[in-house]
């Protein structure tokens, strides 16, 4: 016997997702000036580039291979692979394979990485629906915006309980996204956030052990938010107040410690997707900074790996947090450590995948680097983060020399970004050892040259050449 649906929940709209639903649903492609039209294109160029180098890596294809054998409706492309999938099963590959590496995109104040979760959402849900540009582009900033508000309101006090802020405020952005290419109401999107916040999880315990789960993280949100968006079209209701109300997310993950006005400041006149950084590196963004400060050290003095004593790297606690270990039995247990960063960084004075295998870190010299090596916790650091992410290294000589260098804010940053430039030798780096160079520079052009009369589905087939 069928049960009755429920109808539209009729809760208060002045609720955080009353608010924020109306700013989803109301979100015009014609409103978004050319900054954050040009923000979108930067994001979905690197969002690419993450996504087809990490299509290989073994995690994105034991996913892709247990998707596959789960079948469903062909309906949304497999990045690098002639493979399509439900929508919300192609999100949840699609994201994982874009942090399969670490080397996606991110935000600073919410310690979350946007790219993998909400392009993979808008992406599937406008080859489901057969979107035109507008509602894309619309999509995505919307998610961006929904995903990033709430991580940095609750950053840093969820990272502190363990929680990943990627695949905790992710989902409700793969919604944002999906719902609003999809054309959902702001009841709809209000009953698909109140959803979200029941699939809304991901832990940081991975910091110990290197475990691939966190490759996931992104991906999930993005299936999850997916799903939560067509729940909610379907009729299924959510919880109204389930971010702040007395069993909401706020207080079950961080006890309530999260401030409104944060989460809604300038809501609608400022877009997040335009405060992403871009990794130059592909691993933890906490030690960016004392990458950067550590290659320009090597660089101005000529150093060689055999004229270091010892090496010192400050950080904030967050930073320190789960980052200091001094192993790398695992790619991702390599990609977490500041020290296996560092050392990487004086041995080969540039850091890519490669310089983060194992193998890289088994040698003798490595090895002795990396026991002379600590992490603590900077006081100027820690008073500036979590606004940003800076680090110091210090560096002790053979010849009794100390060289030290603070780098307040990492390279990709809105003070110091990446250029268009840098973005583009980032994806020709990684996309036409799996689409061919001709069609990876086609797919190029018209990221950099779309607007709200390109037409998507010209460039979805080349994903999955």
């Amino acid at each position: 016997m069928a049960l009755p649906v429920e109808t539209a929940s009729t809760g208060s709209a002045d609720s955080l997702t009353g608010i924020l639903a109306r700013h989803v649903a109301n979100m015009n492609f014609t409103a978004l000036d050319g900054v954050v039209i040009h923000a979108f294109r930067r994001a979905m160029v690197d969002y690419l580039a993450c996504a087809f180098a990490g299509s290989e890596m073994p995690v994105t294809q034991a996913l892709r291979a247990w998707a596959e054998a789960e079948g469903g409706a062909s309906v949304a492309s497999v990045i690098g692979a002639q493979l399509r999938l439900p929508a919300s099963q192609a999100a949840f590959v699609n994201g994982a394979a874009a942090h399969a590496l670490d080397f996606d995109d991110g935000y600073t104040r919410g310690s979350a990485h946007p790219g993998g979760v909400i392009f993979s959402a808008a992406i599937a849900a406008a080859e489901k629906r057969g979107a035109g540009a507008e509602d894309f582009i619309a999509g995505v900033v919307a998610g961006y915006d929904v995903m990033l508000r709430i991580a940095g309101t609750m950053h840093p006090a969820s990272a502190k309980q363990g929680w990943h802020n990627t695949a905790v405020a992710g989902v409700f952005g793969a919604a944002a996204a999906a719902g609003r290419v999809y054309g959902l109401p702001a009841q709809e999107l209000q009953d698909a956030f109140g959803l979200a916040a029941s699939f809304a999880g991901g832990i940081r315990q991975y910091l110990s052990d290197g475990a691939e789960v966190k490759r996931l993280h992104p991906g999930k949100a993005a299936r999850d938010g997916i799903v939560c968006a067509e729940l909610a079209a379907a009729g299924i209701t959510g919880a109204i107040e389930c971010l702040e109300g007395a069993d909401g997310l706020f207080r079950a993950m961080v006890d309530g410690r999260v401030d409104r006005r944060s989460l809604l400041a300038d809501l609608g006149q400022s877009f997040l997707i335009t405060e992403a950084y871009f990794k130059p590196y592909p691993c933890c963004r906490h030690f960016h900074a004392a990458i950067d400060a550590t290659l320009a050290l090597r660089d101005e003095e000529r150093l060689e790996p055999d004229q270091i004593t010892a090496i010192d790297i400050g950080l904030y606690q967050v930073g320190v947090h789960g980052h200091d270990h001094r192993t790398a039995n695992n790619l991702l247990e390599a990609q977490m450590s500041a020290p296996c960063a560092v050392v990487g960084a004086l041995i080969q004075g540039r850091l890519n995948a490669a310089e983060f295998e194992p193998s890289s870190f088994a040698g003798a010299e490595p090895q002795r680097l990396l026991n002379v090596t600590r992490v603590h916790v900077d006081e100027r650091c820690e008073e500036i983060y979590p606004k940003v992410r800076s680090g110091v290294v210090t560096l002790e000589l053979t010849d009794g020399r100390r060289l030290e260098r603070r780098i307040v804010e990492p390279r990709g940053e809105t003070a110091d970004p990446l250029t268009d430039d840098d973005l583009s030798r980032k994806f020709m780096d990684n996309v036409p050892g799996h689409i061919g160079e001709e069609n990876a520079s086609r797919l190029l052009e018209q990221i950099w040259t779309m607007d709200g009369q390109s037409d998507p589905s010209a460039f979805f087939p080349l994903l999955a050449i």
